[in-house]
């Protein structure tokens, strides 16, 4: 299966980045739209993404009182880490949509358990001639209310330019 590829041209049809980066996710990505993934923020350098909380998504807690939301699995936070870890080192190249991106090595360590949406925030570390490195928080509200962190995780991706 080919994924069509935005162009420059592209973004003139939109009213911003998001909006954009929005439009392919859904037509192109089937996984991260069932998933609910969002756009949230695309800057130069940093990318936010988000993943609404749904019941599907979450680990199997027998246990649990039923009024209490279950923990979402680990595998939603490495998704989002991963996704917006490769989609932000797009903000550092002079053409965006010129390059294929492949995950290298993806690291992440949970901190706590999620029980509410999650929203990562990746940061470009460094894009070279053929990798770039990201660092990706993940936050999701805790049952105190404060957001806090989850998940920490950094991406090295393979960078294949044109020729």
């Amino acid at each position: 299966m080919t994924e069509e590829r935005p162009t420059m041209d592209a973004v003139d049809e939109f009213d911003d980045l998001e909006s954009m980066l929005q439009y392919f996710l859904e037509e192109n990505q089937e996984f991260l739209s069932w998933l609910g993934t969002n756009v949230d923020n695309v800057g130069d350098g940093t990318m936010t993404m988000s993943i609404p909380y749904d019941e599907k998504l979450t680990n199997i807690r027998p246990s649990a009182d039923a009024d209490e939301q279950g923990d979402l699995h680990g595998g939603v936070a490495a998704t989002l880490i991963d996704t917006v870890g490769g989609l932000v080192l797009r903000t550092a190249m002079d053409d965006p949509f010129d390059v294929r991106i492949a995950t290298i090595n993806l690291n992440v360590n949970y901190l706590r358990p999620a029980t509410a949406d999650l929203v990562a925030t990746a940061d470009v570390i460094r894009v070279g001639g053929s990798v770039g490195v990201s660092e990706i928080t993940v936050e999701s509200t805790a049952p105190d209310g404060e957001t806090k962190p989850v998940a920490i995780g950094q991406g090295a991706y393979r960078v294949f330019r044109p020729e």
